[in-house]
Parts: C-alpha cells; sequence; structure tokens
C-alpha cells in the first residue's frame, strides 16, 4: 500500500467525480482509477461502488477511508515535528472558522506568521456543521467557532472572547443617546440582520423573545460585509457583535449602543479534534493565541467606540 493510493481515495471521495479528483492530484484519471482497484485488491474488498459514474464508497470503502484521512494526517505531523527539530516550523496550518468569527481571525494569524515565519496559512469560512466534519475528517487543524456548540464532538477548546452584542443605529435615531437599548426598543427600529440559518441570529432571536418581541428586519444577509453595506446611507439599523468592530469599525454617521444583555454572552474560540499527539502547527496556534489576548484587545476597543469606555458590563 502506497500513500499516493490514499491520497487518490481521499480525494476521490471529496470531490465524488473520477476526472475533478485526478485533477487535484495532478495525475490521468485511468492512473487514478487504476491505484484505486490496486488498493482494492491489496486489502481484498470493494471500496468504491462504480456505475457509469462514481456512485460513493462501499460501507468497506468508509471505514478505508476513515484510515486514509487519519494516515496522511499523522504523516503531515511527521512532517511538521521533523521541520521543528530542524530548526523552524514548516508546512500549512488549515483553519476555519465560522463567518460572524472572520473579522477578529487576523489577531491570531498575523502574530503566527511573525512568529513562524516558514509556516503558511489557508483560511475557510465554514458553518459549525462543516468544521465538525472537516476537524473529523483531518481537513482542519484547528477551528474557530462558537463552544457551546452541542454538535462538535471530542474536540479539545481554548477560549478567546465572549460576544457581547451592540446596537449600531445612525445619529439621528431616538436609540443613539441611549446609555444601554432594550432588546424590544430595537425591534421597533429599520433592521438589517443575519439571516436565520445563521448561529448568531438564532442567538439574537432568543434575547428578542426573553424580551418579549419579535425581530422582522426588512433585509437579511448570510454575511457580516452584507450588513454593513447597507449602513452608510443612515437608515438601517443592525445589531452587532464586538467583535466585529475589529474589523468594520463604525461607520460615518453611526452610533454604537450597548444592549441590555446576560452577563456572559455565548463563547467564541479555537478547538481542535481530541486526538495525541496534538498537531505541531495546531499547537503552535494555540501558544499564540494564549499570548494574544484577544479578550483583552476586544474589550479596549470596544471601549474606544462607546467614547471613553463607559460600559455598564
Amino acid at each position: 500500500m502506497l500513500l499516493r493510493q490514499l491520497e487518490y481515495l481521499v480525494a476521490l471521495a471529496r470531490e465524488r467525480h473520477f476526472a475533478r479528483a485526478a485533477d487535484t492530484c495532478y495525475v490521468s484519471q485511468p492512473s487514478l482509477s487504476a491505484a484505486i482497484r490496486k488498493l482494492e485488491q491489496e486489502l481484498d474488498v470493494p471500496i468504491v461502488r462504480r456505475g457509469r459514474r462514481f456512485e460513493g464508497l462501499t460501507p468497506e470503502g468508509e471505514r478505508v477511508l476513515l484510515w486514509a484521512q487519519r494516515i496522511l494526517a499523522e504523516r503531515d505531523a511527521l512532517r511538521h515535528e521533523l521541520s521543528v527539530m530542524r530548526g523552524g516550523l514548516t508546512g500549512t496550518l488549515r483553519l476555519g472558522a465560522i463567518p460572524t468569527a472572520m473579522p477578529v481571525v487576523s489577531l491570531l494569524t498575523t502574530p503566527f506568521c511573525a512568529r513562524h515565519t516558514q509556516a503558511r496559512v489557508t483560511l475557510e469560512s465554514l458553518s459549525s456543521r462543516d468544521i465538525t466534519q472537516k476537524l473529523a475528517e483531518f481537513e482542519l487543524d484547528v477551528a474557530m467557532t462558537y463552544l457551546d456548540d452541542d454538535t462538535l464532538g471530542q474536540v479539545r477548546k481554548t477560549p478567546l472572547y465572549e460576544e457581547r452584542y451592540l446596537l449600531l443605529t445612525p445619529e439621528t435615531s431616538d436609540l443613539a443617546e441611549l446609555p444601554v437599548a432594550t432588546w424590544a426598543q430595537v425591534s421597533e427600529q429599520p433592521l438589517c440582520l443575519l439571516s436565520p440559518q445563521m448561529r448568531n441570529r438564532r442567538i439574537m432571536n432568543g434575547y428578542f423573545t426573553d424580551d418579549g418581541v419579535t425581530a422582522t428586519p426588512a433585509i437579511e444577509s448570510d454575511t457580516v460585509s452584507g450588513l454593513y453595506s447597507h449602513l452608510r446611507g443612515n437608515h438601517w439599523s443592525t445589531v452587532i457583535s464586538h467583535a466585529w468592530l475589529h474589523m468594520f469599525g463604525v461607520p460615518a454617521g453611526m452610533k454604537v449602543v450597548p444592549l441590555k444583555s446576560p452577563a456572559h454572552g455565548p463563547r467564541v474560540g479555537l478547538v481542535i479534534a481530541a486526538r495525541s499527539p496534538e498537531p505541531v502547527l495546531a499547537r503552535a496556534l494555540l501558544d499564540v493565541a494564549r499570548q494574544a489576548g484577544v479578550h483583552t484587545a476586544l474589550d479596549e476597543l470596544l471601549d474606544v467606540h462607546l467614547m471613553g469606555g463607559q460600559l455598564t458590563r
């Protein structure tokens, strides 16, 4: 059995198409097909369900795929361990993040690259479900997501910050000068909010419900940038996480107002698959995260935008 055969199998399972899998592996389709047939012969089990096109993996193939992903991940971990022994961490850190955490990722990736100049980072915006799947399938080294997500499975967690929610509203709004706004008051404003499939929006919906109201936004978006794109006309209001201020700030003509929320908001942090040894690149990012002071940096930024730091914590 060759590692290359396992790479072909993983690519085929990912692409679900022989020609596309071959392209990603930089080989011809006949070469990829022949390698997988040889793997079937060596293991003496059918791996691929074949018809006129790729139809999926057999039950035996699904088990082989899990081992292939694990073996290739261990191969990469060995390479990274040896690179450290040679004097510098190399390789590519595969980082996934939920869309609402993307605005603060640079607080970790920038110091990581400064410390490990020979390493690279690939960053994906992913749903919580995709993060869980990619961690289990060894396609991510580490992810930034909500730590209270029950679907994460067996992972190790490193908290970074707690989300704190704010009203972003035009300076001419009747709520702009309030020291703290209620969710009921926010529901009466012309709103643009994240889409209901986003976990951040579902958390907000819970706060609206607790205040006895339902938010009915005129505009919904599945990206933070989509919300901010509507704010420059000083017509719409929105609810943001304080972490978004790091990337987007407060647009001209807008005012940020604290919202009445629980003392402790949803926790966002890093997660890695619970396996030993920890991947070297993931461990290196966790080391950076423990020293980056993300929680403090975001709180200090919020205080600046609240004009002198007057905030009920």
